[in-house]
């Protein structure tokens, strides 16, 4: 984990304060890299914008303080559109955002809130958008993760980086 870390200083000039909190574990400080690399970098039919999306949208509704300002930063960053982050962290039904990027998001947001309620209407309407079963797969999957990684931040008090709220200003 130590050149993983390293890799973070030579990247972005700091090691994330949730890898930092994950330390303490080296089982489970693995497990959240490995799990993180393949949902956020790994292939998919999803752009790392699209992704880093889900996250913010996913975090606004849980309220994760940390995850709303190191995501919110990541889509300022991937979008060239400081004025989207900041939407995203808000609302993201506010953003002009295309037809596949609100029925992604609006996928995420309803497997967050009302998960019982996902029904094969909500995945058709995924298809519709031009997402593969693969695809939707994915959005649930990184769903999933930042909903249990928001309440691991949340009941741990885990703060972000201060250097992320001035990122992509």
């Amino acid at each position: 984990m130590q050149a993983y870390f390293d890799k973070c200083m030579e990247k972005l000039g700091f090691i994330p304060n949730v890898l930092k909190a994950y330390a303490f574990d080296m089982k489970k400080l693995e497990a959240f890299v490995a799990m993180y690399n393949d949902l956020m970098l790994g292939p998919s039919g999803l752009s790392k914008l699209e992704r880093e999306m889900i996250a913010v949208a996913v975090s606004s509704q849980n309220r994760c303080y940390y995850c709303l300002v190191a995501h919110g930063s990541a889509v300022r960053q991937l979008s060239g559109d400081p004025a989207l982050g900041e939407l995203m962290v808000m609302n993201y039904r506010a953003a002009r955002l295309s037809k596949r990027q609100r029925a992604m998001l609006d996928f995420a947001v309803k497997l967050t809130n009302e998960p019982w309620a996902v029904e094969d209407h909500d995945r058709d309407s995924l298809r519709r958008a031009g997402f593969s079963d693969r695809d939707i797969w994915d959005i649930a999957a990184i769903a999933g993760f930042y909903n249990m990684s928001n309440r691991v931040a949340t009941a741990t008090d885990m703060r972000p980086n201060s250097v992320y709220h001035g990122m992509a200003r």
